[in-house]
């Protein structure tokens, strides 16, 4: 690999502002799979070595933590809001978008399973094969899925909602996170949130 994996930052963005929140996850999300598609030729050449194993480490936590969180900001937060913004109108287009996205979520996660058990035996160091196979059918997905997110769900909701209902998606978000909300008197001290 050509370089270390920490050190990555990706644009901030915070709970104020939900769905830029989500876009920054995506470029996140996609960081990670260029790590996983690069994994592939790096095991063939080093075998597990410590870029492997932190490699392989960082991907189990983070497909186990935020790329869950997001589907969940998604599915339990951002979908609903926009078929509630939608209500008396004609929300087929909405619903099929949605049902499409939560769909691929599903087969997302399918495949995620799959490579889970050979990046978590990489992790602790141990030979395991890691399907390039697997992996490009899993990342070409998320590219795909990011981009029609990033293209059709967001400028949609950015839309559609009220600041009232970003607030509402906003403070889910926060809390499934675990982050606790910064009080006014507070403000100079950073949230705590569980490090995914």
């Amino acid at each position: 690999m050509n370089r270390a994996v920490p050190g990555f930052s990706a644009p901030a963005a915070g709970f104020e502002v939900p769905l830029e929140m989500l876009a920054a996850c995506h470029l996140r999300i996609l960081h990670q799979c260029s790590i996983l598609r690069r994994l592939v030729p790096h095991l063939a050449a080093h075998g597990v070595d410590a870029q492997a194993r932190e490699a392989a480490a960082g991907a189990v936590r983070y497909f186990e933590t935020a790329a869950k969180d997001h589907h969940a900001d998604e599915e339990d937060d951002l979908f609903p809001a926009l078929m509630e913004s939608m209500a008396g109108s004609d929300a087929i287009c909405l619903r099929e978008l949605t049902a499409a996205l939560g769909a691929e979520h599903r087969e997302l996660e399918a495949q995620w399973r799959r490579l889970r058990p050979a990046l978590e035996r990489i992790a602790a160091n141990e030979p395991a094969p890691l399907a390039a196979s697997g992996v490009e059918a899993m990342v070409e997905l998320y590219e795909r899925h990011i981009a029609r997110e990033d293209l059709e769900l967001l400028p949609m909701a950015a839309r559609l909602l009220t600041d009232e209902e970003l607030d509402r998606i906003g403070r889910s978000m926060r809390e499934r996170r675990g982050v606790l909300q910064v009080a006014p008197t507070d403000a100079g001290n950073p949230a705590k949130a569980r490090p995914s």
